[in-house]
């Protein structure tokens, strides 16, 4: 007698081809409008794909918000961008309640929306608001509502921040303090192009016409995408390879490794490993597979894990980066699991 559950993992199988198919499509729309970058979109779908938020961090001109523009029409989302400025007010973002007078002389008070009320915010140079208004964005990317004067207002789904970051220019910004660096769901470096995909950049946008996104998905289609990700199987040496990456990156624990003893200040919390047990199965469904494997947390370990560990005063002293560290943990960590 066949199981019970056949049919339904039959479904489900059906499903995930066809979530990959899309998906091959919507990447290959997004590098018509960004070139050379295919690691960056890769990882930014990623985020989508697991409800999170991403932290784009380079240097001007690498095509950071060329790419959030293209990821709103591929994905069919309505997009909204700020640009954070030191005199930027909380207000700028969430919205207001302003007193109107009516037709009849009535006063009355009424809301308007800010650009946080859409399903995809590019927070561009975030670092460079106040921490007052950097923290207006902390409810919305938890909780996925806003409080104004008193009343929970809910967002649009699916919501994503996309924030970027100039790592160069740090005069007159404002760190991101630690508890919202965690709700990222990544940091993704965003590198200068190679010779042939620079190019490849002159070529094609310095002639007349640039090929244009086409739709792909629509917010339907990708909360459906996101809730098909968290029924994907994840095998037990998965699980267990992420928990032994990120226990062994916090200092002072039992279970940490000798390798972040000085070199590391603090360490991930939880939020890391759920942000792995997500990003690996989105991984896999883009390159067509239908379950993760330690490779996809040795690939993810560092834009899930770098901003959400601190370098020690000796360590920076001596020259030490968390890049490093990350490497040695996940060659420490994981050398036996990939060797396998």
């Amino acid at each position: 007698m066949p199981s019970m559950d056949q049919p339904e993992t039959g479904d489900m199988i059906a499903d995930l081809e066809a979530a990959a198919a899309r998906l091959v499509t919507a990447r290959e729309m997004v590098s018509r409008r960004v070139i050379g970058q295919q690691k960056v979109v890769d990882l930014t779908l990623t985020a989508l794909l697991c409800g999170g938020h991403a932290l784009l961090v380079g240097a001007p001109g690498l095509a950071k918000t060329r790419l959030v523009e293209a990821l709103g029409t591929v994905m069919g989302l309505d997009a909204n961008r700020v640009q954070f400025t030191p005199d930027l007010m909380p207000s700028d973002i969430l919205g207001a309640e302003v007193l109107e007078t009516g037709a009849d002389g009535a006063r009355a008070f009424k809301f308007i929306q800010g650009p946080v009320f859409c399903q995809l915010l590019m927070a561009d140079e975030i670092n460079r608001a106040s921490p007052r208004t950097q923290s207006a964005l902390l409810q919305a990317m938890q909780e996925k509502k806003v409080t104004i004067a008193g009343a929970e207002r809910p967002l649009d789904r699916p919501f994503h921040v996309l924030a970027t970051q100039n790592p160069i220019e740090q005069e007159g910004t404002y760190p991101l303090p630690e508890a919202q660096l965690d709700r990222f769901l990544l940091q993704i470096d965003v590198d200068y192009p190679d010779r042939a995909a620079e190019r490849e950049i002159l070529l094609a946008t310095t002639g007349t016409e640039e090929a244009e996104a086409e739709r792909v998905f629509d917010a339907a289609g990708l909360i459906a995408a996101q809730a098909l990700i968290r029924r994907m199987p994840v095998g037990e040496k998965v699980v267990d390879a992420i928990l032994d990456l990120v226990r062994a990156a916090r200092p002072g624990t039992a279970e940490a490794s000798a390798l972040v003893a000085d070199d590391v200040a603090w360490g991930p919390g939880p939020r890391a490993a759920q942000a792995l047990m997500l990003a690996v199965r989105a991984r896999a469904l883009m390159d067509g597979r239908l379950a993760p494997g330690i490779d996809d947390v040795a690939a993810l370990a560092h834009p899930i894990l770098v901003h959400r560990m601190a370098l020690s005063f000796s360590a920076r002293a001596a020259g030490r980066t968390l890049d490093s560290v990350i490497s040695a943990l996940v060659r420490e960590t994981l050398r036996e699991d990939i060797a396998a």
